[in-house]
C-alpha cells in the first residue's frame, strides 16, 4: 500500500529509508502522503487483468456543463510496469477523484489518472494532500520540451526528469493549493482520450500502478505532461511545503 510522499534526499534525508518500505494511501489509511513501495489498491479486492473498462453511471445528462471524468473508469488493470522511475506514454481513460468508491481500487487521499498503455489500463496515483506541515500541495505549470525521447506508447525507463536541471523551475515558482482546488485544477486540464505522459515510480509489489508524481529525487521527479506529442508540451508540477530547490 503506497502512501505517496517525500523521497527527496535533499529535503527529507531522515525518511528515505522508511520511504522505501512505505505504502500508497488507500481508502482505509489515515496517512495521506506517498512513500515508494505499495498502494492500498489491493484492498478493493478486484482482479488484475489486461484491458477491459467498465462504465458507471455518470449521473448527468449529455448537455450538462460538468463532465464526470471518472465515469469511464476501468474495472481491471495491466500488470506490466517494471519497478523503476519511468515515463508512461498512453491515452487518458479516466480521472478518479479521492474517495470515489464507484471505481475499482479506490484511494481516499490521491487523484488517480487511469492511462491506457500497451492495450491495458494503468493507475497513475497523484498526491493532492500532505500530512506533514501544511496540508496544501504546491503547484506550478509550464511549457517545455518533453524530457527523453519523443512520445511513444509504452513504459520508458530512460527518461530522467529534474525540476531544476531539466525544466529550470524552483520551489518559489509554485503556489500552494488546497486539496479540492488542486483536484479540480488537474482534472479540468486533462481531456479524456488525449495522449499523456506521466513521470512516476513503480515497484515490484504493484505492477499495475505508479506513484510519486511530484518533486522527488535527482533526475526522478514526477510530473504530468499534456500534449506530449505536440510542439508545446505542458507540464503540471507539484511539491510539498518543506521542499526547497
Amino acid at each position: 500500500m503506497f502512501s505517496d510522499r517525500r523521497l527527496s534526499l535533499v529535503t527529507c534525508p531522515l525518511v528515505v529509508g522508511l520511504a522505501l518500505l512505505g505504502a500508497c494511501g488507500n481508502s482505509d489509511e489515515a496517512t495521506t502522503e506517498e512513500q515508494p513501495l505499495a498502494d492500498a489498491s489491493a484492498d478493493a479486492g478486484t482482479s488484475h487483468a489486461d484491458g477491459g473498462t467498465a462504465k458507471k453511471d455518470a449521473g448527468s445528462d449529455a448537455g450538462d456543463a460538468a463532465v464526470d471524468k471518472s465515469a469511464t473508469c476501468a474495472a481491471t488493470f495491466g500488470m506490466d510496469l517494471t519497478p523503476a522511475f519511468a515515463r508512461i506514454d498512453g491515452t487518458v481513460v479516466a480521472i478518479v477523484p479521492p474517495g470515489d468508491e464507484a471505481c475499482a481500487e479506490p484511494n481516499s487521499t490521491h487523484l488517480v489518472i487511469q492511462v491506457m498503455m500497451g492495450g491495458a489500463v494503468y493507475r497513475l496515483v497523484v498526491d493532492v494532500l500532505s500530512n506533514q506541515g501544511s496540508p496544501n500541495v504546491l503547484f506550478d505549470e509550464i511549457d517545455a520540451p518533453l524530457a527523453g525521447d519523443a512520445w511513444s506508447d509504452g513504459w520508458h525507463t530512460d527518461a530522467p526528469l529534474d525540476y531544476v536541471t531539466t525544466l529550470g523551475v524552483h520551489s518559489t515558482d509554485f503556489t500552494a493549493m488546497v486539496e479540492g482546488d488542486l483536484v479540480t485544477k488537474i482534472t479540468s486540464e486533462i481531456d479524456l482520450g488525449a495522449k499523456i505522459s506521466i513521470y512516476a515510480t513503480a515497484t515490484s509489489s504493484e505492477p499495475d500502478s505508479a506513484h510519486l508524481v511530484h518533486r522527488n529525487l535527482t533526475n526522478e521527479d514526477g510530473a504530468i505532461v499534456l500534449g506530449p506529442d505536440g510542439t508545446s508540451p505542458h507540464y503540471l508540477l507539484m511539491h510539498f511545503d518543506e521542499q526547497t530547490f
